[in-house]
């Protein structure tokens, strides 16, 4: 008889960042602080260039990448390029739990570098790492300001009434192209009615394009 176990066990994890260093001396410059959570098969460094539009000189963007890497593409080529997933239907709820504790880990790491008190807290998940934004902000010890979710399918097993009642203050927002593949106009509709049936205040907001962070809408998100 095969059995498994779950083990809890350490990681290292890489976190990418952009923007002003939140150095002592650079502290009072920096007005946002942004968490970006980057899609299925990306990597950190990736979802940063594409938030690019909104490195002004007054944000520290701070991407960390899933813990779960793999090849995209034929893993018999020598150089098949990494991406990162956040989680897999596999050992679903051990994941959702890792993520949140992992997520909060990476706050704690960055607000140390702030002396302890940060800036507003901004958290965008783009597609996959949309679901791991609402997850971090409905379970986990992060309190931001604002929450957009990218181009993405919501946790369905979430409580959205206590979401908001356990962040009344927080922004809501969920963005989608017109042309994404995933988020059709059936699914964006079943995501919106998900959060009106919750009575969750949110902005829909969209633009002509496809499965993409769009440059325009960022900066007018940031302005």
């Amino acid at each position: 008889m095969i059995r498994t176990e779950l083990l809890e066990v350490r990681r290292t994890a890489v976190i990418a960042t952009r923007g002003v260093e939140p150095t002592a001396a650079a502290r009072p410059h920096v007005r946002e602080l942004w968490y970006v959570l980057h899609g299925q098969a990306m990597r950190a460094a990736q979802i940063l260039e594409m938030a690019a539009g909104i490195d002004d000189g007054s944000r520290f963007l701070v991407a960390p990448e899933a813990l779960n890497r793999h090849y995209v593409g034929p893993v018999v080529a020598r150089d098949a390029p990494v991406g990162a997933t956040w989680m897999t239907r596999a050992e679903r709820e051990a994941d959702i739990r890792d993520v949140v504790a992992y997520l909060d880990s990476v706050h704690d790491h960055v607000r140390a570098r702030f002396g302890g008190v940060t800036p507003p807290v901004t958290v965008l998940g783009f597609s996959q790492g949309g679901a791991a934004a609402v997850r971090w902000s409905a379970l986990g010890a992060i309190r931001p300001a604002r929450l957009i979710m990218w181009e993405s399918s919501l946790p369905p097993e979430l409580d959205y009434r206590a979401l908001v009642a356990r962040q009344p203050a927080m922004r809501i927002s969920y963005v989608c192209g017109t042309r994404d593949k995933f988020i059709t106009p059936k699914v964006l509709e079943a995501q919106h009615l998900l959060l009106r049936d919750a009575a969750v205040p949110f902005d829909a907001i969209s633009f002509n394009g496809g499965h993409r962070l769009d440059d325009r809408v960022l900066r007018w998100l940031a302005g």
